[in-house]
């Protein structure tokens, strides 16, 4: 696995993913969580076609901050670049736009683990 791949994942904020729906706010407004779920959804994609035959990755931490608001129907997209390779673990920057500029940015930490042997430890 190499530093430097990347992905961009993108969506359309609908009501589904803003604060007053998802319960992390009262505004109608583009939720954290939601930011964070695309931006784990970006890191994932970035490395899913280079791991070995059984394996995927699992989020261990994400260390972010959401600085602009974003509207219900404006296109959001996290961007993920690959920055560590540590064994195992892989480390990310990630940083998410709308269509008037970043609103938030993120380090982002994944494990490679083997599907089956993760699932038996539940």
């Amino acid at each position: 696995m190499e530093k430097g791949l990347t992905y961009t994942s993108t969506l359309v904020v609908t009501h589904t993913h803003v604060a007053s729906a998802m319960g992390s706010g009262d505004l109608h407004v583009f939720a954290t969580p939601a930011m964070v779920a695309l931006m784990e959804n970006a890191a994932m994609n970035a490395v899913a076609g280079h791991l070995p035959e059984g394996a995927t990755t699992v989020g261990a931490m994400m260390n972010t901050s959401h600085i602009k608001p974003s509207p219900v129907d404006d296109e959001v997209k996290a961007t993920a670049v690959l920055t560590e390779v540590e064994g195992r673990k892989l480390t990310f920057s990630i940083v998410a736009e709308d269509s008037k500029g970043i609103i938030g940015e993120a380090v982002h930490v994944r494990y490679i683990v083997d599907r089956e042997r993760f699932l038996n430890k539940l």
